[in-house]
């Protein structure tokens, strides 16, 4: 009898166990949500839409196959090593995104090492004070930064091995891209110095089918944002712009947006260009003074400007002087910093 209990026990015992599940749990809370939905994905695979809540909560499962996914919440995003049986929590404030994000839940070890490892890179890669450095400055900031960004991944003895290799080996390729990135940055300031005159536009077709010229703007501070309709990151700027322009009502700024939508990224067609600008000027309630550059990418003030990559942002002074060629965007608090500085 002695003998029987023991052995029910030890199917009981058995029975018990949880068997491994076949999906990862996803799940938290979005303070300051962007989007009603989050997106998962790998590359340029989506693995999973999740719905947001009102309240900013979420929860959903998807199977996966082991790896280091991506979140995106319409505007901002993070790095998620997901695996079948691990029931991950996210908890996120937008308004502070890198600083806020935690992660906790069963196997969210990788995933917090993933968020330490971006916050790391956002505190070392400082890009409008490393836009201040000469050249020689430059080498030595991103020798000095790559040293610590191996450091850090060195110290990840408990972290998946495929997460440390792939880092590494995406430490030198990231690197070299903000060095150029930051060196163009460099050599821009010096062909085009503060306090120089700012290159101009003229008969720039308004949004209202007036012409403004760049001198007609003169007697106050012109932030000038280059984008175009097609560009992701140009967008994504849209929220804080219009916050801007609405915080900064009736002071000594005018924000204008200049687009360089043309024929060659809209089907051939210049219409189509210029319709599809009038359209998400009207649909997205843009506000600001909405220009249309004549040639696009080849408008004399975009070439003169050296701008090849969008979005880009120039502020110029009452005087139509150059105060940045490459001024912080509308969501870098740098930008409230400089004007704060200007007496604007």
């Amino acid at each position: 009898m002695k003998k029987l209990l023991i052995c029910l026990s030890v199917l009981s015992i058995i029975a018990c166990k949880e068997e491994p599940k076949d999906y990862v749990s996803l799940s938290g809370k979005i303070i300051n949500k962007n989007s009603d939905s989050l997106i998962v994905y790998q590359g340029r695979d989506i693995s999973k839409t999740i719905k947001v809540n009102e309240d900013g909560t979420f929860s959903d499962t998807l199977k996966v196959t082991p790896g280091v996914y991506s979140i995106f919440d319409g505007k901002d995003g993070a790095p998620v090593y997901l695996k079948n049986d691990l029931n991950i929590k996210i908890f996120v404030d937008t308004e502070n995104y890198n600083e806020s994000l935690v992660f906790s839940g069963k196997g969210h070890e990788n995933s917090t090492f993933l968020a330490d490892k971006m916050k790391l890179e956002s505190s070392l890669l400082d890009i409008e004070a490393m836009k201040s450095l000469d050249s020689a400055g430059l080498e030595s900031k991103i020798t000095s930064i790559k040293k610590e960004l191996n450091a850090f991944l060195d110290s990840g003895k408990d972290i998946d091995s495929t997460i440390i290799a792939k880092s590494k080996k995406d430490v030198e390729p990231m690197l070299n891209y903000y060095k150029q990135y930051i060196a163009e940055g460099i050599a821009l300031k010096k062909s085009l110095p503060k306090g120089s005159v700012s290159p101009s536009f003229k008969n720039y077709e308004n949004i209202d089918g007036s012409k403004t010229s760049l001198a007609d703007l003169k007697g106050k501070y012109v932030y000038i944002d280059i984008w175009a309709t097609w560009c992701a990151p140009c967008k994504a700027e849209i929220p804080s712009l219009k916050k801007l322009d609405k915080d900064y009502s009736g002071k000594n700024v005018t924000f204008v947006s200049l687009s360089v939508d043309d024929d060659r990224s809209h089907k051939g067609s210049w219409d189509k260009a210029k319709g599809a600008w009038k359209n998400m000027v009207k649909e997205k309630a843009l506000t600001g003074v909405h220009l249309f550059a004549p040639k696009g990418w080849t408008s004399q003030f975009i070439r003169d400007y050296k701008i090849n990559g969008i979005p880009r942002f120039v502020l110029i002074d009452p005087n139509g002087n150059i105060v940045n060629p490459d001024a912080p965007r509308p969501s870098d608090p740098e930008l409230r910093e400089l004007f704060t500085s200007l007496n604007i």
